[in-house]
């Protein structure tokens, strides 16, 4: 999981379709320190009907998410990737502060009711009723957090602070 700016783009001729090989500056690193402290390229299939992402040149920064095969990072429609600019406060915290505490639990989509966890280290993403996926409001504003008693569940801490209140902090 990166925030990384593209820098430029090439097509490889590895495959029957090809793939798009980005070449990103990293500007933070999120995740996956232990598999590759550093992110040069970020690799996907050349084509959106093969599950390929299209990021734009020098324009944007990005959170990158995806897996690492032998040695190259990979991503795709099924990761999470999204304009720096387009994740909430909730998010960027979450990046920052909350998501690592729910390394321990699964997310299991919810496609439709009813939905139940069948551990006490799952949370139910309730988003995929509505075909919002990680653009919906559970996405946007919650953390599947584990708890002490070693349960998971969401989380979603204080809203942003209100402009008027003064010395108001968020946890």
């Amino acid at each position: 999981v990166i925030r990384a700016k593209v820098v430029g783009k090439k097509l490889m001729k590895d495959g029957p379709f090809g793939t798009m090989r980005y070449t990103v500056k990293q500007m933070k690193m999120y995740r996956g320190f232990q598999i590759m402290p550093q992110v040069q390229y970020i690799y996907t299939e050349a084509s959106e009907s093969l599950c390929g992402v299209k990021l734009e040149v020098n324009k944007y920064q990005y959170l990158i998410t995806g897996r690492v095969y032998e040695g190259k990072v990979y991503t795709g429609l099924c990761n999470w990737y999204e304009k720096w600019d387009r994740l909430t406060l909730s998010q960027r915290k979450g990046l920052n502060h909350r998501y690592h505490l729910g390394c321990g639990c699964k997310i299991r989509p919810c496609y439709y009711l009813p939905c139940f966890a069948t551990s006490k280290n799952e949370c139910i993403w309730t988003d995929m009723l509505y075909n919002f996926g990680h653009s919906g409001y559970q996405a946007k504003h919650y953390a599947c957090i584990q708890r002490v008693e070693g349960y998971c569940s969401w989380y979603r801490g204080w809203a942003p602070p209100d402009k008027t209140i003064i010395n108001a902090t968020d946890p």
